[in-house]
């Protein structure tokens, strides 16, 4: 009995030895292994959140990458996706604190509700418009004209999506030279069995062979891999301005401040023209 009393009493004892010692044994273990002691502030890291136009991924995320590597305790996180489907999701409150488009008419119905921060608004890079081709190029599309070829299935993004917009209006350029012909253009699009959300789709789907060709940016034909292209003159290519700016919901307009130095600074800029884009136009 008297062991059994004992061994109740010892139980009893337990937890007011330990809260006793208690601080005495957290100081023992933070000397032993500070690491798993320590409790360091997760939240000091600044992030930033920028809505980019697909076309932008490979340049905006090589940004991303350097900004990040020369600033620690930054963190930039990007949601690419077509200029259009962005602003769409700007105007109903998705918060972010940078907004880059591929082209003027996205920025510019953000201007007009207020969106976005005047003074930071500028064009930072232009981009031009290929024709792709899936690898090995089965169609043996070889030239403009082989686009309005009977049966040859042709990828464009959405006339809402900026660069299908200009893919069109390269299509009536070509059509008003006289080499071509005034049916060329009602014939390509004839041609034309999607039309995608955003210019990486067009990609994807040329990738796959399912699709003859497309018409995509410069940028994402240098971003692509084992594709054929075939050059648009200047005289019926587009220039595809890229503006940006801060939104004025930004909860870190200084470090978006930063990012669009960084873009316009001659690193970035180098590596915008290293994906395809031009600069300093």
């Amino acid at each position: 009995m008297k062991s059994a009393k004992g061994t109740i009493l010892l139980i009893l004892l337990i937890p007011v030895i330990l809260i006793a010692c208690g601080p005495v044994l957290n100081n023992l273990l933070a000397k032993m292994d500070p690491i798993a002691t320590a409790h360091p502030d997760t939240e000091s890291a600044q992030t930033l959140t920028v809505f980019a136009a697909a076309s932008l991924t490979d340049a905006f995320q090589e940004i991303g990458r350097e900004l990040e590597t020369t600033n620690p305790g930054i963190k930039v996180i990007f949601s690419f996706a077509g200029s259009q489907v962005l602003r769409t999701q700007i105007e109903q409150g998705a918060v972010a604190d940078i907004y880059a488009s591929a082209d003027h008419k996205n920025m510019d119905a953000l201007a007009a509700e207020s969106l976005i921060d005047m003074n930071s608004y500028h064009d930072f890079a232009t981009n031009r418009l290929v024709i792709i081709l899936p690898p090995g190029n089965p169609a043996a599309v070889e030239s403009l004209h082989d686009l309005a070829r009977s049966n040859l299935i042709l990828v464009l993004a959405d006339p809402s999506v900026p660069a299908g917009n200009y893919a069109r209006q390269v299509i009536t350029r070509i059509s008003d030279d006289p080499e071509f012909g005034n049916d060329f253009e009602s014939t390509v699009l004839t041609n034309v069995v999607s039309n995608e959300t955003d210019v990486r789709q067009v990609v994807t789907k040329v990738e796959l062979g399912e699709a003859d060709a497309g018409i995509v940016y410069i940028s994402d034909a240098v971003a692509a891999h084992d594709l054929n292209t075939i050059t648009i003159p200047d005289s019926f290519n587009v220039s595809a301005r890229y503006p940006i700016a801060i939104l004025n919901n930004s909860s870190n307009p200084d470090l978006a401040a930063k990012f669009i130095a960084y873009v316009n600074s001659p690193a970035g800029q180098a590596i915008m023209e290293k994906w395809g884009f031009r600069t300093g136009n």
